[in-house]
C-alpha cells in the first residue's frame, strides 16, 4: 500500500464482548487520499489483546518501513510505547517494575518487530468522541467480536 518513507495514518480499535470473551479487532490505513481496512477476531481473548492485536495488523499491512501516525483510544497501548514501558519491559526480560511477568508478552514481542521496522507515533484519542475514523473501526471491531464461529487466539491463556 505504501513506499518507502510514505507517511501513512493508521487508526486502530479492538472489542471484546465480556472481559475476557468474544473478541475483535480492526485497523483502517490511510496514504495518498486512499484507505483501506483490515479486521478480524478470536472467540475467546481478551480487550487489551485486541487492541494490540490491531496495531500490529495495521503495521503489517505495511510492504515497506514507513512513518506511521497510529491513533488508538487505548491508552495501555498507547502509553506502553510512547512512555517507553515497552522498550523497559523488553530490557528487564519481560518483567515489570514491580518484576510481576508482562501481560501479551506474545503481543508485545510482535508490535516491537513492527516499531523497528517504521517510524510510529503513537496517538492516544478519546473513543466515542465523535472521530469518524476511530467510529469506524469501532464498529468494524464490534462487528467482528459479534460473529461467531471465530478462531482461537493461539497467544490467550486465560491467565489474564
Amino acid at each position: 500500500m505504501a513506499e518507502k518513507n510514505d507517511r501513512v495514518v493508521i487508526h486502530t480499535d479492538g472489542s471484546c464482548l465480556s472481559n475476557p470473551g468474544p473478541g475483535g479487532w480492526a485497523a483502517k490505513l490511510a496514504c495518498k487520499g486512499k484507505s483501506r481496512c483490515v479486521a478480524g477476531g478470536f472467540c475467546l481473548t481478551t480487550n487489551n489483546r485486541m487492541e494490540i492485536y490491531a496495531a500490529i495488523m495495521g503495521l503489517e499491512q505495511l510492504t515497506r518501513p514507513c512513518v506511521v501516525s497510529l491513533y488508538s483510544d487505548s491508552q495501555y497501548l498507547c502509553n506502553a510505547v510512547e512512555k517507553k514501558w515497552l522498550d523497559n519491559w523488553h530490557k528487564n526480560n519481560w518483567r515489570k517494575s514491580d518484576k510481576k511477568p508482562v501481560v501479551n508478552r506474545d503481543l508485545w514481542e510482535k508490535l516491537s518487530i513492527q516499531l523497528e521496522r517504521h517510524s510510529v507515533k503513537f496517538h492516544w484519542i478519546r473513543g466515542h468522541a465523535g472521530n469518524k475514523d476511530n467510529e469506524d473501526v469501532d464498529l468494524l471491531a464490534r462487528h467482528w467480536a459479534q460473529l461467531g464461529d471465530l478462531p482461537d487466539d493461539p497467544g490467550y491463556s486465560g491467565e489474564q
